[in-house]
């Protein structure tokens, strides 16, 4: 069991405050996802966590000790999917996978996915939206970090790999602690074990879509 505690965490860009004193925990066997606005500082609180980005203040601890976030990428606790996709378009599926996995083992738990096989021989630029997200999401989950961040795993996907996405989450969530971002709230709330909403700088509790169209984030005729 691990656990991420984040505290005082504050951001802002000149004179506009981002983050302020926001506080999140997330700990092995559970999803938390973090709602919000475009421009409320979702993706700049992951960056932040990742050691990417620099906070004007944070407190941050792993499993009760206090840890320095420059450390968090040389220690390997944190894996992070960000929006934009990261891999050369010009390399086979195939060719990618042995450049994070030395481990034959882990080589063909990716190569052998029923979806990933298909696409095997095919330049990541050709791939779609969706098999691109998947197969980026399963480079980055099957490393042995104990927490995992992604943001908007879900966006622009084809309704397949949405599914794809949704399964491969509940089963990785039994060895990691993992906090997403993303818009699509149907997606969300079928796989979170927490939810939460980033306004004003704070992150709040959230228990379901109600509450979102309550703070601002939904229209009131969402559900209608």
């Amino acid at each position: 069991m691990h656990k991420l505690s984040v505290t005082e965490l504050t951001k802002a860009f000149g004179t506009n405050p981002v983050l302020d004193y926001a506080a999140i925990e997330c700990k092995t066997g559970e999803i938390v996802s973090i709602f919000g606005r475009n421009g409320t500082g979702k993706s700049t609180l992951l960056k932040i966590l990742f050691g990417t980005l620099k906070a004007d203040r944070i407190r941050l601890s792993i499993n009760d000790k206090p840890f320095v976030v420059e450390e968090v990428i040389p220690q390997q606790k944190i894996a992070y999917l960000p929006q934009v996709s990261f891999l050369p378009k010009s390399i086979k599926v195939r060719d990618v996978v042995p450049l994070y996995y030395t481990s034959e083992i882990k080589q063909d738990n990716i190569l052998y996915d029923p979806v990933i096989a298909k696409i095997a021989n095919t330049k990541v630029g050709s791939l779609s939206m969706g098999q691109l997200r998947y197969f980026e999401l399963l480079l980055i989950g099957n490393l042995s970090h104990p927490f995992l961040m992604l943001d908007e795993p879900f966006s622009m996907i084809e309704p397949l790999y949405r599914d794809k996405i949704r399964e491969f989450l509940f089963d990785l969530k039994f060895t990691k602690g993992i906090i997403l971002t993303d818009h699509y709230y149907d997606d969300v709330f079928s796989v979170a074990d927490r939810n939460l909403l980033l306004k004003n700088g704070r992150l709040i509790a959230i228990n379901n879509k109600e509450d979102l169209t309550d703070h601002g984030y939904l229209s009131g005729n969402t559900f209608l």
